[in-house]
């Protein structure tokens, strides 16, 4: 939490989600801008990929977040001693050189997902789609935050959340850096730095729109 306020990628105030809400705060791993930052945040999306004991073959990382945050896993992988394939899609389809939306390693085995936020699952299942079609396995995703709140059908509060809907539904595992309740309980600690307000905030927005995890 403390590298992601820091590094301006996790900010409060007041954003608007894609379902419409109003959110007090707003993760943007596109701020992770600079090689130190990037680097930083592949440890820590590979220590949670080996702490959860997640098997797999290869990485995807979805257009166009999941792209660089999908490299970057693949190259601290590498660093510490594990070389996988690593490939990605592009939004729009060439039509020259090797053509296609898919673009590096040909997509085979069990297929780990990269990306930064699962809000409504649409980039899952998009990823799933194109993975399938290529013969491969969507084996699991990793995410860097798991926002912890109702996903949205028809325009309507699911009693479920997206990351909940993945695991129950489309049978892949999923695995976060961290989830809203680190987030909260790393804001009530933090008081001194001017945070508490957030909380509160954190805090209210969790109880209107949050899951039951039990």
């Amino acid at each position: 939490m403390q590298f992601a306020i820091e590094s301006g990628v996790l900010r409060f105030g007041a954003f608007k989600t894609k379902a419409g809400r109003m959110s007090p705060y707003f993760f943007n791993a596109g701020l992770f801008d600079d090689g130190v930052k990037l680097g930083r945040l592949a440890e820590f999306y590979a220590q949670r990929l080996i702490d959860s004991g997640i098997e797999f073959d290869m990485v995807f990382g979805p257009a166009y977040k999941g792209i660089p945050l999908g490299a970057a896993l693949a190259v601290e992988l590498a660093r510490r001693g594990r070389n996988v394939p690593f490939a990605y899609n592009r939004k729009e389809a060439k039509d020259h050189g090797e053509g296609g939306t898919l673009v590096g390693a040909p997509l085979k085995g069990r297929v780990l997902i990269v990306d930064d936020v699962m809000s409504a699952g649409t980039a899952t299942r998009e990823s799933i789609a194109i993975i399938q079609a290529a013969g491969a396995t969507p084996h699991a995703v990793l995410i860097a935050l798991d926002r912890q709140e109702k996903a949205t059908e028809n325009g309507q509060d699911a009693p479920y959340s997206a990351v909940q809907y993945v695991q129950r539904q489309l049978g892949l595992q999923v695995c976060a850096i961290a989830k809203l309740a680190d987030m909260m309980h790393y804001l009530s600690g933090h008081s001194r730095a001017g945070l508490e307000q957030e909380h509160h905030k954190v805090q209210a927005y969790r109880e209107r729109y949050g899951v039951d995890e039990g």
